[in-house]
């Protein structure tokens, strides 16, 4: 049975009985949650144990932020995480994290903390962090387990973890999605039917830059007897090799313009999602370095982010997919 722990000094008494997994939540469970717990379960292994928190971090919203409105839904989270193969669900109040009132020292995110999310939300990863950084040593885990949804906060946790040497191996777990390509989230329950048709542009867009990307690796296999300059391609046109002259210009101009095609593609989907009723209303699209999270380049070649964020009516979504340039794509 999962024990509910609620003070430090009951966290402490937990006996600790091999490799311990932490799985890091808001509360308001569900089952991208679970399967984060799962995988926990098979990081800790038989002999180790499973620490879900749950705890509502108020040093991460704004004064405009939906705080008071979050969901707080301890006992489904509690039978959920015990579902999952959970050992222990560790939900704390406010004073119990922050005994002294809000904590005079935080932890800077630096400048990635200041791009997409961090624009839009001052502060947020600085309060992000600092909880993390409090739940870790609370916790103690060996591993600690987030969602690649929150792929911003995934990349800063992993640069905190680094530089400021934190003795945990840090585990992204990809996003669940449903059936629909609605990207599970805590805030989906504040859909009404009409506004969840529309919030379904975010995964489209999403996917329309994976297809464009994918398009253009096709296109490079096909054209890859040829090498890809302007000089062979007029040199195939003379000879009436129309379609391998197109592909080789194709694929000439479009390696550098890659990013921006993709991120066009994206954008496409957005903006006639604009034109519905209700209509989405576009905060950021970008298409960046996960090592940095800033944009990604003409050229640009290696592992990338492209994510999106949006508000439809009163609720704001964020969603992303990782892709892969290659150094000849």
């Amino acid at each position: 049975m999962t024990e509910l722990l609620h003070t430090a000094a009951e966290l402490h008494r937990l006996p600790r009985t091999g490799r311990r997994a932490v799985v890091m939540t808001m509360g308001a469970l569900h089952e991208g949650h679970a399967t984060l717990v799962r995988t926990a379960r098979e990081q800790a292994g038989p002999g180790g144990e499973v620490v879900v928190t749950v705890f509502v971090n108020p040093l991460q919203f704004g004064a405009n932020e939906d705080l008071d409105r979050y969901p707080r839904t301890l006992d489904a989270d509690l039978a959920i995480a015990e579902e999952a193969g959970a050992d222990a669900v560790f939900a704390p109040a406010v004073d119990e994290v922050y005994p002294g009132g809000d904590p005079q020292v935080r932890i800077s995110a630096g400048p990635m903390g200041e791009r997409l999310e961090g624009a839009t939300r001052p502060g947020h990863f600085d309060g992000m962090l600092t909880v993390v950084a409090k739940l870790l040593h609370l916790t103690r885990p060996d591993v600690a387990l987030f969602g690649q949804k929150d792929a911003q906060q995934l990349a800063l946790i992993r640069r905190m973890v680094t530089d400021l040497n934190f003795p945990v191996e840090v585990v992204g777990v990809p996003t669940v999605r449903e059936e629909d390509g609605l990207a599970l989230s805590s805030r989906n329950r504040y859909l009404s039917p009409t506004e969840r048709h529309t919030a379904l542009a975010l995964s489209r867009a999403l996917f329309a830059g994976q297809d464009r990307l994918a398009a253009q690796a096709a296109l490079r296999a096909r054209a890859e007897a040829s090498p890809a300059s302007d000089e062979r391609a007029t040199a195939l046109a003379r000879l009436g090799e129309i379609r391998a002259s197109a592909d080789a210009h194709a694929v000439s101009a479009a390696r550098a313009e890659l990013p921006d095609a993709v991120r066009a593609a994206a954008l496409h989907v957005l903006e006639e999602a604009g034109r519905h009723e209700p209509p989405l209303v576009l905060d950021y699209l970008a298409l960046v370095d996960p090592q940095d999270f800033t944009e990604a380049g003409p050229g640009f070649s290696g592992q990338a982010v492209l994510a999106v964020a949006a508000k439809v009516g009163a609720t704001r979504l964020i969603d992303n997919i990782p892709l892969e340039f290659g150094a000849h794509s």
